[in-house]
């Protein structure tokens, strides 16, 4: 078969059937992504006539990753239980009540900031798997908590795990191709050069589109959860989105243009935290009233999960300090960027590494490095909270055993999605018999196809799908990057120019990464409610999208009466009347009732 178009609809009908069971009929991942995954199979074997054992190979490497990403799931809910026992965490929640008990609040500080700070340190995942059971323990819901950690996984990620999504994605996914050597040449920089240009430009973007990504946040915070559902409770503090949103996103510019595509979010991130806990404490911009989700009583089911952290007892609390408290976070940040920045100890780590090479002959190999994974920091941040707060015994025996039952419920759907994920990127020709590429880059190749001279706008969407097939902004540019360039350089725009959409489309696409969204949820017991998740996060998602498709069309082709444009007036028309809608239903609120007679 050689028909584009027939291809790619096939190539989407698995990652369309789970968005089907997940989001429409709110199937529970630990049956959608089975589902998913035999679709994935027969249309591998069948249409692309994988290598059945190449089909297997591409299944146990899907394994493996999802063995690492219970490890480090495992090591998230291992530092909550070992926090909430010993009565840490009860400080901490009084200490950001102190800053200001209002949740919007919390969740811009907690969420946007301290996130966007470990997506820079760790990447992959790792800052919903850390924030949203810390906003669990601080009382959030814990539907609520997951959308917060994945919704910030958006602006920061292109620049996560110093920077790899940027260096490693699409310095990777370019690096080879004679075309790209071309270009250099015109250019007159080398590869470095070129892919730090690549970084700026990513990073300025984000600061573009990202602007309204706490704004957002705070909006559907209130809007699904608050007492009211009232979506204006998020637009009153505007003043102090915007601000947090710039103290985080200028740093991570100026840091992207002077020091390069490493530590953006990293030091963006940090600063933005200073800064604004600083200004904060001072009551700078802090709104005059507060925001709460009301009587736990009045919350719907389907926002809490099994796990719900019991304030701790006084008496273990009242010997712990502030400092105390947040020390085994601070240590775990600490060792996050120590381990990927100081080269001697980031090469020992990697270096001890459990190989597993050309699985069942084939060309497929992986590797876990058990120390260098975020999931050994975690535990280690545990292990010094025990002997920090004077944990005894039966005290850290019940947080490995609480810890590992939560640890359970969230194994079958990763152990499907990640497979589903590994069989689909496989599937190029490699290990095929039908010379096709894979089912991700026929996809693509069909999208380019039809979309011709209009594909600047395109390119994020692409991105965005190869972060929710892989849950990795750098997987999704390792595989696209070189593509992208290849069609702009086909449709005769700047090629690095819809790299920089790719980029920022995958990072767009993170939210809606099915199993990022099953590990994050693991971390506060959420299991069974993915598609309510993805029903939220796909807003944040599309908005990104669009966007960066918008202005990326602009920056190539110019303001004018074309497509970019067009999409960009009506992206701000939609947002304007979803701001009027919001004020209108603040004034019908508080209208008087007409008098009676």
């Amino acid at each position: 078969m050689d028909n584009l178009a027939v291809l790619s609809l096939l190539a989407l009908a698995p990652i369309l059937l789970v968005g089907i069971l997940l989001a429409g009929f709110r199937w529970p991942a630990k049956y959608a992504m089975p589902v998913g995954y035999i679709a994935t199979v027969i249309v591998a074997l069948v249409v692309w006539k994988m290598d059945f054992l190449g089909v297997i190979a591409a299944s146990l490497e899907g394994v493996i990753i999802a063995a690492t990403l219970l490890y480090i799931v495992f090591g998230a809910l291992l530092l909550l239980s070992t926090l909430t026992v010993g009565g840490a965490m009860s400080r901490i929640r009084a200490g950001f009540n102190n800053i200001s008990p209002d949740r919007r609040i919390q969740a811009i500080i907690i969420g946007w900031l301290f996130g966007s700070f470990i997506e820079g340190a760790s990447g992959f995942g790792t800052p919903a798997a850390v924030v949203a059971p810390l906003l669990l323990a601080m009382g959030f819901p814990a539907m609520a908590a997951v959308m917060v950690g994945l919704i910030i996984q958006s602006t920061p990620v292109s620049f996560g795990a110093v920077g790899t999504p940027i260096i490693v994605g699409v310095g990777g996914g370019l690096g080879g191709d004679p075309a790209v050597a071309e270009r250099l040449s015109v250019l007159g920089v080398t590869m470095a050069e070129f892919v730090a240009s690549i970084g700026f430009q990513v990073a300025s973007m984000h600061a573009i589109v990202g602007l309204l990504i706490p704004l957002i946040l705070v909006c559907m915070l209130t809007g699904f959860f608050g007492p009211e559902r009232r979506f204006r409770d998020g637009l009153a503090i505007w003043p102090f989105a915007l601000y947090a949103s710039v103290a985080m996103t200028i740093p991570s510019v100026l840091v992207a243009r002077f020091l390069g595509p490493e530590f953006p979010s990293l030091f963006g991130g940090l600063f933005g935290l200073i800064l604004v806990m600083f200004t904060s404490s001072k009551g700078f911009l802090m709104p005059k009233k507060t925001f709460d989700f009301g009587p736990r009583a009045t919350w719907s089911p389907r926002w809490m999960g099994t796990i719900e952290p019991a304030a701790a007892p006084v008496a273990s609390a009242r010997g712990i300090s502030i400092v105390s408290a947040w020390a085994p976070y601070v240590l775990m940040a600490v060792l996050l960027v120590g381990s990927r920045v100081i080269t001697p100890v980031t090469g020992f780590l990697t270096g001890i590494a459990i190989p597993f090479n050309n699985i069942l002959g084939t060309d497929i190999s992986a590797a876990v490095q058990p120390f260098y994974s975020p999931a050994f920091l975690l535990i280690l941040a545990s292990l010094f909270a025990y002997a920090l707060h004077r944990m005894n015994g039966r005290q850290i025996r019940e947080t490995w055993v609480v810890s590992g039952k939560q640890l359970a419920g969230t194994a079958v759907a990763l152990l499907f999605a990640v497979p589903l994920v590994r069989v689909l990127i496989q599937s190029g020709p490699d290990l095929n018999m039908s010379d096709l590429s894979s089912m991700p880059v026929t996809l693509a190749e069909g999208a380019a196809a039809v979309s011709g001279s209009s594909w600047p706008f395109i390119a994020p969407f692409i991105g965005a799908l190869g972060a929710f097939v892989a849950g990795s902004n750098t997987v999704s540019n390792l595989t696209f990057s070189q593509f992208q360039f290849s069609t702009g350089n086909a449709i005769g725009v700047n090629p690095e120019q819809v790299v920089v959409a790719q980029a920022v489309g995958g990072a767009g696409g993170n939210p809606i990464a099915i199993h990022n969204i099953v590990a994050a949820s693991a971390t506060v017991g959420l299991l069974g409610r993915e598609g309510d998740l993805l029903r939220k996060t796909i807003l944040v998602t599309l908005y990104y999208c669009i966007a960066a498709g918008s202005i990326s069309f602009i920056f190539i082709y110019g303001l004018g009466f074309n497509l970019g444009s067009i999409m960009l007036v009506l992206l701000m028309t939609t947002l304007g009347l979803i701001v009027r809608w919001m004020l209108r239903q603040k004034a019908a609120v508080l209208a008087p009732e007409p008098t009676r007679v």
